[in-house]
């Protein structure tokens, strides 16, 4: 596989773009393909079955155009398909979870109450169950599955601040803010939200995802192999979409910084 080949990034929507920056950031000289599987979003609602076998088909699209690497940025399809694809490729498979280590280590040795934000799909698959039981013993830990936080970031409403804070405000209404520590942003599609969360906990409360350490996971391995590109100029990002909606390419492109 060529140096130079480019790095694929998949996601069951939007969110991933949010990835992809972040690559771009890390990596500056890769180029990137990103795919948002829009037209079958959301993943999160779905069952394993139907998250592997359309991450297998995003995954063969990408592998055909030539990618050295592959991104899922998408912490649903990294819980339902990640093992599965690793069996089944031989390229770089570099997955995502909810960063809840991060938030337990923003403690330093002190218990944390953190709120992991995700889709449901990720937060009953076997694979977070086994990262929650790793931190539920010292810390307190509250599952918090936001479906329609997908479903306004996919619809194009992410600036309808109205919208956006009554949604917040249903889903951490259960809970007394003054007690948390962290707030985990454990789908990609949440990391729009961050100005929105902050606005809407109190100041002491940690914001988190999973987005910087995905990034330079993705460098750690692309170097250890010998597979940084080779080039002095910019690398390129191209978006691409499963969806037939013109609209949807103009959205994807308004998340690209």
């Amino acid at each position: 596989m060529p140096n130079n080949a480019p790095i694929g990034v998949f996601d069951s929507g939007m969110g991933g773009i949010s990835v992809v920056n972040q690559i771009h950031q890390e990596l500056p000289q890769e180029d990137i393909l990103f795919f948002g599987d829009s037209a079958n979003a959301p993943y999160g609602t779905r069952s394993t079955a139907d998250v592997q076998k359309l991450s297998f088909a995003v995954a063969d699209h990408l592998i055909d155009l030539g990618a050295k690497a592959l991104v899922i940025a998408c912490n649903t399809a990294t819980s339902a398909a990640a093992q599965a694809m690793r069996e089944r490729y031989s390229i770089p498979i570099i997955g995502m979870e909810p960063a809840l280590k991060l938030a337990c280590d923003l403690g330093h040795g002190e218990p944390q109450h953190v709120i992991v934000t995700a889709t449901p799909l990720t937060l009953r698959e076997k694979k977070f169950a086994a990262l929650m039981e790793r931190f539920s013993a010292e810390h307190k830990i509250d599952k918090l599955p936001c479906p329609k936080l997908v479903e306004i970031v996919e619809n194009g409403q992410i600036q309808d601040a109205d919208l956006v804070r009554a949604t917040l405000a249903e889903y951490l209404a259960p809970f007394d803010l003054s007690s948390v520590n962290s707030i985990v942003l454990g789908c990609t599609h949440f990391t729009y939200y961050r100005d929105y969360f902050r606005a809407a906990v109190p100041e002491h409360v940690h914001i988190v995802d999973g987005n910087d350490g995905t990034a330079r996971h993705l460098h750690d391995v692309l170097e250890r192999i010998n597979a940084l590109a080779e080039r002095d100029t910019p690398g390129s990002v191209t978006l691409d979409n499963s969806s037939p909606d013109p609209r949807m390419r103009a959205l994807g492109e308004s998340f690209l910084q």
